[in-house]
């Protein structure tokens, strides 16, 4: 979720980031993604059928509130009436933030980040509307019931098959990493240190099982008894030892988020190996949105995922703001992606992608899921990055 706040270190930085380079439209931005989001609303009247995608014939793809991108939809709403003032977003962010009030009860998933703090979070952030408040402080309740103090992790998955047919019990994905942030509000909100405790704890444990010493991430983790690692797999990626990308997006902007709430240097330390794999990869295209995987095998002729872009590119805005040698590097590459993004290469034409702002995404090729198609959460990260680039912006001038 969007942040405000930028150190006295992070404003020093921003006025070397690039001053000469070409402001992106925000406004213009925006004024686009109103006019597809007007589309979206007036095809979608019933908000038990929330936007996710196409379907391989062209429809739109709908999902039920207990999927895990449910939230995403009311997000980007929240951001487009934090951006232009207009009520009748707020109207339609109110109506379907609520619309997921309902998975505040919900145990069995660990997505409780995406699907409460997205909507009810920047809903609180920009109208502390009491109601809100209450629903994510029960949400983050439920989702710490996931977590097995001897295991030391949140559990993602309830169970996992692996390719070779062997099911675990205990999957932990390196998407778990963006629930840390809804948990650290409720703890502080709530007074509840146990939250917090439990999201250092998972950090740590991540940092220690999911990455590889070129600060690549696997995709599962499953562990058994007494928090055993027992295998580490894929299963939105080309391979098990491959880099899924939006996986390593995941990884940075989850890293990134810990250094924010702990300013523990270990966790800025990862952050920025992540951000130096993904940006100085190989197999990294020169507009910077990668194809789905870093190592899938028909690079260059492979899908792009703008999902991981624009994950990556709010993730990079950041992590400039906090120093290093690499600073201005991390800004320049997260502007870049955004241009990229904002091209006619990945933004839809008007009343066209079923009103989706970006096209070329990827949710699991393994699975012949959601290939080369609009994403609702591509959309979100993308809406997050112009925002967090225009108060950067700000900020400096």
């Amino acid at each position: 979720m969007i942040k405000r706040s930028i150190s006295i270190l992070g404003l020093v930085l921003l006025t070397q980031l690039a001053p000469a380079q070409t402001p992106i439209d925000v406004k213009g931005a925006f004024a686009f993604a109103a006019q597809q989001y007007e589309g979206m609303l007036q095809s979608h009247p019933d908000t038990t059928k929330f936007p996710q995608s196409t379907n391989p014939d062209g429809s739109p793809r709908d999902m039920k509130s207990s999927w895990w991108c449910s939230g995403f939809f009311g997000g980007s709403l929240w951001y487009l009436f934090e951006q232009t003032g207009d009520p009748k977003w707020k109207d339609a962010a109110h109506k379907w933030t609520m619309a997921v009030a309902k998975e505040q009860h919900n145990t069995g998933t660990h997505d409780l980040g995406f699907m409460l703090y997205c909507p009810f979070g920047n809903g609180y952030r920009l109208t502390k509307n009491p109601q809100y408040r209450t629903i994510m402080l029960t949400g983050a309740q439920s989702l710490s019931t996931r977590f097995r103090p001897d295991y030391g992790v949140i559990k993602s998955w309830n169970s996992f098959k692996d390719k070779a047919g062997e099911k675990y019990d205990y999957p932990v994905i390196i998407d778990n990493m963006m629930n840390l942030e809804f948990l650290f509000w409720a703890a502080r909100e709530s007074g509840d240190k146990r939250l917090r405790d439990l999201s250092v704890t998972h950090a740590n444990q991540t940092l220690k099982n999911h990455f590889r010493p070129d600060a690549s991430s696997y995709h599962v983790i499953c562990y058994g008894d007494g928090g055993k690692v027992l295998a580490r797999r894929t299963h939105q990626g080309y391979a098990d030892e491959s880099a899924w990308a939006r996986g390593q997006a995941w990884a940075l902007y989850g890293y990134t988020t810990m250094y924010r709430e702990t300013k523990d240097k270990t966790y800025l330390q990862q952050a920025q190996r992540i951000a130096d794999f993904f940006l100085n990869h190989p197999n990294l295209p020169a507009d910077k949105i990668p194809y789905w995987d870093f190592n899938a095998p028909g690079i260059p002729n492979e899908e792009r995922d703008a999902s991981a872009g624009a994950i990556a590119s709010s993730a990079l805005l950041e992590l400039s703001t906090y120093g290093g040698p690499s600073a201005k590097k991390y800004y320049q590459s997260a502007v870049q992606m955004l241009e990229s993004l904002s091209g006619p290469a990945y933004r839809a034409k008007v009343g066209e992608n079923n009103h989706f702002i970006l096209k070329h995404s990827v949710g699991h090729k393994p699975g012949k899921s959601e290939i080369d198609v609009p994403l609702v959460y591509a959309d979100y990260y993308y809406l997050e990055a112009l925002l967090r680039y225009d108060a950067l912006r700000k900020k400096r001038s």
